[in-house]
């Protein structure tokens, strides 16, 4: 969800702001699911203000960005994309980051999220390499993304959506990779492994 200012008042919405049976008034300030954001945000009243016609056909909502790409995670980002793990903010954090630059007028989030890309993608590509070219592989874990006992990784099923399990150094960071990202470690995983599986054949020829 994200948070929403209503421009007008709507008869019989009141429950949304805690007041069933009243009219949710203009200025009144709820959280509602993007895609119902996005209608409200794109439509417009269809009314026309003799007064003041500026105010004509104003959309029914404004919105502010969600807690995920607020200010202090933009911030946090700016100064070092990868110690941020985007996994706590948002598991689909790239997804929802796109939809709303393309509903917001926020420059500086596109160069943001631009840095952040090609920084973590480097991360993400350097330790995919370590995992692969080591022959090690990786196994789902319990969803909770922590670090488990012995016998979790053992026990776990193979992943193939959501979950990582790499040990050593830079486990803090897989774990904080958002499910876009943790389709871009396999794929560059199993790239690397493929290829030395590929090159130790061609040597025993």
């Amino acid at each position: 969800k994200i948070p929403c200012t209503f421009q007008i008042g709507v008869p019989d919405l009141g429950y949304l702001d805690n007041q069933p049976g009243h009219t949710l008034k203009s200025g009144s300030r709820v959280a509602l699911p993007i895609w119902l954001a996005e209608m409200l945000a794109i439509a417009n009243t269809g009314a026309v203000d003799m007064d003041d016609p500026s105010q004509s056909s104003k959309s029914f909502i404004t919105f502010d960005l969600p807690p995920a790409l607020g200010n202090d995670v933009i911030q946090a980002l700016k100064a070092d994309p990868r110690s941020v793990p985007l996994r706590d903010q948002s598991a689909h954090f790239y997804a929802l980051a796109t939809h709303m630059m393309e509903l917001s007028e926020e420059p500086e989030l596109s160069a943001v999220l631009r840095k952040t890309f090609v920084s973590r993608a480097a991360e993400i590509a350097l330790h995919a390499r370590k995992v692969g070219g080591g022959g090690s592989s990786y196994h789902g874990r319990d969803g909770g993304g922590g670090a488990g006992g012995k016998g979790k990784g053992k026990a776990a099923k193979e992943d193939n959506a959501s979950n990582l399990g790499v040990g050593g150094a830079g486990e803090d960071f897989l774990r904080g990779l958002d499910e876009w990202e943790r389709k871009l470690f396999r794929s560059a995983h199993d790239g690397t492994k493929a290829s030395k599986e590929w090159m130790e054949n061609v040597k025993k020829r």
